[in-house]
């Protein structure tokens, strides 16, 4: 008999899990089971869309059609309520019953609410489906004033969505810069600079006690913990996820701010694998257990899965991750893990062009790169290859930075 394989969840790391194991197992069952009403879609296209910059049509990766073509059975609009890892079987809120010989949880996590008065309010948003970005665009595109709470890398969606759709915001933050665990406070001005120029006005030291409802329960201001109230007819709400690990609560699984795995996306029963923003990771490159929610770490985790859920051992998971911000007239990006370490290293290296690298006992561990993109893969390198640069960091800061520049292993 051929085998039997179950995958929950249909975004990248599902579907991508499900597309390497059609190829290198041509006879298997596969079956997909996503708690959304629509197929594999673009989430980085999403907040395009929201902007208003692009169509529905090219949001979409696979349609429904895909998944018979592979012979995979799609079953969308399905909830699953029960794993039964001694029985390897999962069970759905309408009482079906999937066996399986190997299974993969790509379930993601659940946006984080204000835990504040009225924050469930008509008007406000949280961003991290489909269905959301065409709320959030309907909603916008008759909005007058807006806040936005959340100073990362998802909240600064919302303010370039407001910007694009010419409301006027307030971007409350908690602390005294955007993503201030990762950028100075020069590198976080670029960021706000280009806020402004769009309409959407940093407000720092500040966050949100309470949200105001009018009469129909719709969203009318939000007051902040110094007591200043903002008015607004819209609110984007960007504060974090809250990791799907509710399912497993019952099983032996591991658990650690999501769903421990190992290095071949393994979790602690042998035939229950995890991909995505819901695995807690053993990261070869850093040396330690990390988590990643960017796309293209979530594709390569569901790609690692499934060949190992067909042969364990046979591919290890090796990523420096990247995530880039496409909102203003300069790029933006981040690599590996720009919050963590022991010292950094930064500079100004021209007008809009800023550049900051996390260390971590003298090797590269992440960074961030405004305006100009160009050492990224240098940096990637370096991080791969574990070199220790404690006595060459400035010359990480110099225009055209290459690897090759550097002093090699022995010589430092």
């Amino acid at each position: 008999m051929s085998d039997s394989y179950v995958i929950v969840g249909d975004g990248i790391a599902g579907a991508s899990a499900a597309e390497t194991l059609r190829e290198e197992a041509p006879d298997a069952e596969i079956t997909v089971l996503t708690d959304e009403g629509e197929s594999l879609y673009n989430r980085i296209l999403i907040k395009e869309y929201a902007k208003g910059k692009l169509p529905e049509a090219p949001i979409s990766i696979h349609q429904e059609e895909w998944y018979d073509e592979h012979d995979v059975d799609l079953r969308l609009n399905t909830v699953v309520v029960d794993i039964d890892v001694e029985n390897d079987a999962v069970h759905t809120h309408e009482g079906d019953t999937f066996e399986y010989d190997s299974l993969l949880l790509a379930v993601g996590g659940t946006p984080q609410q204000l835990p504040v008065d009225n924050a469930d309010a008509d008007g406000i948003h949280h961003f991290w489906t489909f269905q959301d970005a065409r709320k959030i665009k309907e909603s916008v595109e008759d909005a007058e004033r807006a806040v936005i709470v959340g100073a990362g890398l998802l909240g600064i969606d919302f303010a370039a969505i407001c910007g694009a759709q010419d409301v006027e915001a307030k971007y409350l933050m908690r602390g005294d810069a955007w993503w201030r665990y990762a950028l100075s406070t020069e590198g976080a001005e670029i960021m706000h600079e280009a806020m402004r120029e769009r309409g959407v006005e940093p407000v720092f030291d500040s966050g949100v006690d309470h949200f105001e409802v009018d009469d129909d329960g719709h969203v009318e201001a939000a007051v902040d913990p110094n007591g200043e109230r903002y008015e607004c007819d819209f609110a984007g709400v960007a504060i974090g996820l809250n990791f799907n690990t509710e399912l497993v609560e019952d099983t032996p699984l591991e658990t650690e701010n999501g769903i421990v795995v190992d290095e071949y996306m393994r979790t602690s029963i042998d035939n229950v694998f995890a991909a995505g923003d819901i695995t807690t990771f053993d990261d070869l490159v850093l040396g330690e257990q990390a988590k990643n929610g960017s796309w293209g770490s979530a594709k390569e985790q569901g790609t690692i899965a499934a060949r190992n859920m067909i042969a364990y051992g046979s591919a290890e998971f090796e990523w420096v991750s990247s995530y880039s911000i496409t909102h203003f007239d300069f790029p933006f990006l981040s690599f590996g893990h720009p919050t963590i370490g022991d010292e950094s290293v930064e500079a100004t290296t021209a007008e809009n062009e800023w550049r900051r690298v996390a260390l971590k006992d003298g090797k590269v561990v992440g960074g961030v790169l405004i305006g100009d993109l160009s050492p990224q893969s240098a940096f990637k390198q370096l991080m791969r290859e574990g070199r220790d640069v404690s006595d060459q960091t400035d010359r990480l800061m110099e225009p055209g930075f290459s690897v090759d520049e550097l002093a090699a292993p022995t010589e430092q």
